[in-house]
């Protein structure tokens, strides 16, 4: 093993915690295209987003131009329960697939929601607090997001209502109870509670739900109910902002050892945690001082980035939130009920997707079932048994790995490892026993949801 001096875990000291946050959209020639008014198409002001977030959200959601924005240090003393995270070389996988590479991921599991969904959580049931809210309402697929703002919440005693995709809710009973626990109400979504939910659910009966129909009544319910406003756990500029903490540490402890990654992975439903990872590495590449290959991996049962269109949709199935420009499927796409459930969104991020358009990233898309047989690998060599979500970069990682093997180069691969997925084993049990199947949707059925797509000059 060459590089022995490289310890298997590189931990940060809690000094050296970021004390910003960075925001690659300052750095970026192309800037994202503004969120627009559905009833209008003009471009959102403060006042109207400030409806729906927390002012000093919309603001960073707005704030294309400034480069840094300070962590609250009410902010950076919770980050201090779990943070920093680990910058993990993975010398079992590495001697496992006998490769010249150089495997490292960034491990954000170590906190009870089991993800890196915390590190914007806290960030807006900060803002929400500090604006004299009481309380905020979400959407989650996989619930690691609900199960981060629940405990976000908690700890500054604000009222938490979640819509959990139906279908999760279902097949993640347990995940649920831990919301609960933290104090959250939790709703199987579409529902019979919000206007919303119910012509959802008339329109397609027995649905097992999207994101984008959770998001509806997440958004109903707080713009119906006074002191309450939406938060939104990835695709917002805003959380991917929250996000580059994740970034910023990785980079710290890489130049601690001279560690230079030559390709960056992460998986990709919303955008959330593989903005959060590239954001500071991007920038250099945005001004010229450094270059690195960038792979966004979904999964092939929702492949925004991969079969999507550039255009602007709403983010949302109910028609309700502002317009985006994105790499979409269409507002009523709705995936099969795969067990990526954090990985079911319609869209992508409005940042990303422009970083994409432009060539500054790549895309891939991987079926289900050689996922899971990454994630087993994966487990069985470096002892974390990884999210579903998260085992798309590892499945990635580990075929670069292997070209790797077969030309001899040495390449530095890094991925994002998101969370665990000690709540997904109904998920896993369907792969041991051979039930699980990887549903591609045709061109066709992607068609019927695009073609609903709304109108924008």
């Amino acid at each position: 093993m060459a590089n022995r001096e490289i310890p298997y875990k590189i931990y940060l000291e809690e000094n050296e915690l970021p004390r910003q946050w960075y925001n690659v959209r300052a750095d970026m020639k192309n800037k994202p295209a503004p969120l627009l008014n559905p009833a209008t198409h003009q471009p959102c002001t403060l006042e109207e987003l400030s409806h729906v977030f927390c002012t000093e959200l919309a603001k960073q959601e707005l704030d294309d131009t400034t480069p840094y924005i300070d962590i609250p240090q009410e902010i950076i003393d919770f980050y201090k329960m779990y943070r920093p995270a680990p910058l993990v070389r993975a010398y079992c996988l590495e001697k496992a697939l006998g490769t010249p590479a150089k495997i490292y991921y960034k491990f954000e599991g170590n906190n009870t929601s089991g993800s890196h969904k915390l590190n914007s959580a806290i960030a807006q049931a900060y803002y929400a607090k500090k604006q004299g809210l009481k309380g905020v309402t979400t959407e989650t697929g996989a619930g690691q997001w609900g199960t981060a703002l629940s405990m976000a919440c908690a700890y500054l005693g604000l009222d938490c209502k979640v819509f959990m995709v139906k279908c999760s809710y279902e097949q993640k009973p347990f995940r649920r109870e831990v919301m609960r626990t933290y104090g959250a109400n939790v709703t199987p979504s579409p529902s019979m509670e919000t206007e919303v939910g119910k012509k959802i659910n008339a329109e397609f009966p027995g649905t097992t739900g999207s994101l984008g129909c959770a998001i509806s009544e997440a958004v109903e319910c707080a713009t119906t109910h006074e002191g309450y406003r939406y938060v939104l756990g990835s695709v917002l500029s805003q959380v991917l902002l929250h996000q580059t903490i994740i970034g910023l540490e990785t980079k710290t402890a890489c130049e601690k050892y001279g560690i230079k990654p030559d390709m960056i992975i992460g998986c990709a439903g919303g955008g959330s945690n593989l903005g959060g990872l590239i954001s500071p590495f991007m920038g250099e590449k945005l001004r010229g001082e450094a270059d690195y290959e960038f792979i966004a991996v979904e999964p092939a049962s929702c492949p925004s980035l991969t079969r999507g269109v550039y255009a602007y949709d709403f983010c949302d199935t109910g028609a309700v939130c502002p317009l985006a420009k994105m790499y979409t499927l269409g507002s009523t796409f709705i995936p099969s009920a795969n067990h990526a459930g954090g990985l079911r969104y319609h869209g992508m991020s409005s940042v990303l997707s422009q970083l994409y358009h432009d060539g500054y990233i790549t895309a891939r898309s991987v079926e289900q079932t050689s996922v899971f047989a990454a994630a087993e690998q994966f487990a069985r060599t470096e002892g974390i048994l990884p999210a579903p979500e998260s085992s798309h970069a590892i499945r990635v990682a580990i075929d670069e790995a292997m070209k790797c093997k077969e030309t001899g180069e040495e390449k530095t691969i890094l991925f994002g490892l998101t969370g665990t997925g000690y709540f997904d084993m109904v998920a896993y049990q369907k792969f041991n026993d051979h039930e699980m199947s990887d549903y591609i949707p045709t061109d066709e059925e992607l068609k019927v949801s695009m073609d609903r797509m709304p109108k924008v000059d």
